[in-house]
């Protein structure tokens, strides 16, 4: 016990860590207490205080925090980061900052995300937090300087290209791999070496013009990932519950799909955005046609059953009610009053009226049945 003592005065106390060591005990104890509140809260437990619901308003836990932060915040600076109190700040803050964290999710999709499996982002989120505030513990501050003491570059360079390949494990898609590889550094550079996830950024931006990495990306993504993510799956289950499954028919589900589906057209070069309006701009006349001979079919019909029906069709190819030419000439003064050109009916090629024929003169024209 006396060894331990003297090893916290020693490395914390003397080395002045003590106020982040207190930020990184609250984080850590504000984060585990909600969780086990939002979880007994979700049992139904009878003896277990519910949720701060004044007047039917459902106050969520990161309104507390943001309190928390504030406080500890404004106070270090009020108190000139003086003792005790920059270590009192700094518990509240560090407890501020769990309660902030572990919504993470519901503040980056403005939605009660929190049971779903977008949820998950908050627990990405307070794991970063607690392993780059204990980095900060662990190492010197900041990076490798001590203040009063000559700076060692070695260590410096170290911690720089481990950050280095931390980011570029993150942007190929290994979150665990990059999280965990601040604290061990050789983690992160086996990360960065490796072929990354064909979802991530990097693949999107490098695997796009190389079909077999990225098809090399995808057998890995199948053999190997899935029981890694069977295993990350569990432990977030352990630590922040399970999320609700929710059915593809759900309300909740579908302004996901549709937010995620924004997104993604957002993200369009305007190459792509350019060749997709001339499909849709394909496909709108393609449409049009298709109406113009539904329209000309019909004329055509109306014109088999004699001229009289021939002269009841309008110039949109629509049957009439009146006489052919009164129709027409009344159609074409409704559009000059209206300011519009004029448009006349033009017959298309092959589908003129017969003539009239005497009622008891019998042609020999076989009827063809259509």
């Amino acid at each position: 016990m006396t060894t331990l003592l003297d090893g916290y005065r020693e490395h914390i106390v003397a080395a002045h860590k003590q106020p982040l060591l207190l930020l990184l005990v609250g984080f850590i104890t504000s984060f585990v207490f909600i969780r086990f509140s939002v979880r007994m809260i979700r049992a139904q437990v009878r003896w277990w205080p519910g949720n701060v619901t004044p007047g039917g308003l459902h106050i969520h836990h990161m309104v507390f925090g943001l309190g928390f932060l504030l406080v500890g915040g404004i106070g270090v600076f009020a108190t000139y980061g003086g003792h005790p109190w920059i270590d009192w700040f700094g518990l509240i803050f560090g407890m501020g900052c769990g309660l902030v964290l572990d919504e993470f999710a519901l503040i980056l999709h403005l939605d009660d995300v929190y049971w779903s499996e977008q949820g998950r982002k908050s627990v990405d989120a307070v794991i970063f937090g607690i392993l780059f505030t204990a980095l900060l513990l662990v190492g010197y501050v900041p990076l490798g300087v001590v203040p009063g003491e000559e700076t060692r570059w070695g260590l410096v360079s170290v911690i720089s290209v481990n950050a280095l390949a931390s980011v570029i494990t993150l942007l190929k898609g290994k979150v665990w791999t990059g999280l965990l590889g601040i604290m061990v550094p050789g983690l992160s550079w086996i990360g960065a070496i490796r072929l990354a996830r064909p979802t991530s950024p990097w693949a999107r931006w490098l695997y796009a013009t190389r079909p077999r990495r990225r098809a090399r990306a995808l057998r890995r993504e199948r053999l190997l990932h899935r029981r890694a993510d069977r295993a990350r799956t569990w432990f977030f289950d352990l630590i922040a519950g399970a999320p609700d499954k929710v059915s593809a028919n759900h309300p909740a589900a579908h302004r996901v799909a549709e937010r995620m589906a924004a997104r993604a057209t957002a993200h369009l070069d305007a190459h792509e955005a350019r060749a997709l309006a001339r499909r849709s701009a394909r496909l709108a006349d393609r449409r049009s046609a298709a109406a113009a001979r539904t329209a000309v079919a019909g004329a055509a019909a109306g014109a088999a059953h004699g001229p009289a029906a021939a002269h009841e069709v309008s110039v949109d190819g629509v049957p009439g009610t009146g006489h052919g030419r009164g129709r027409r000439a009344q159609q074409r003064r409704r559009t000059v009053r209206a300011g519009r050109n004029r448009t006349y009916a033009v017959r298309p090629l092959g589908l003129e009226p017969r003539p009239e024929r005497h009622p008891h003169v019998r042609t020999h024209t076989r009827r063809i049945i259509r």
